[in-house]
């Protein structure tokens, strides 16, 4: 898929954990199924994370009723303990997240290529709908 107009789309929270809290729930997939979705009529059935550079992840996403399902996943560009993960995605697509400590929190600034197919708009929101998930579990379970 190609990007919209080149433009990327940046979403942001802040976690009320620290940052080593913070970057494990992200990145080990035993975490990363309890938050990958973007509504609670989804969940993520499979997670696999090779976390370094050149290496691959892979999400399944599903509908529970069994409707629809798909694989997201990608290669890792950079990946800085703690601090950045950048990866492409399959479609050829780059996204980058950035972990900055700041005390007792943890602010996550996510910048995604959006693809051509659905509005921009709607991306962005599902995309912050998964953040504000993560945010959510890992306040909660960590």
């Amino acid at each position: 898929m190609e990007t919209v107009n080149n433009t990327s789309v940046t979403i942001e929270t802040t976690v009320n954990a620290p940052i080593e809290k913070v970057w494990e729930s992200w990145n080990k997939p035993e975490h990363i199924t309890k938050w990958s979705h973007a509504s609670d009529d989804w969940h993520t059935t499979y997670a696999d994370n090779d976390l370094r550079k050149d290496g691959k992840f892979k999400t399944t996403m599903a509908a529970k009723d069994g409707s629809l399902s798909f694989d997201f996943e990608g290669v890792y560009t950079s990946v800085i303990e703690q601090e950045l993960i950048a990866y492409t995605m399959g479609d050829g697509r780059k996204v980058k997240i950035s972990f900055v400590s700041n005390g007792d929190g943890t602010q996550v600034i996510e910048t995604f290529d959006p693809e051509s197919t659905n509005p921009v708009e709607m991306q962005r929101g599902g995309w912050q709908a998964i953040l504000d998930n993560f945010k959510k579990y890992t306040e909660a379970n960590l």
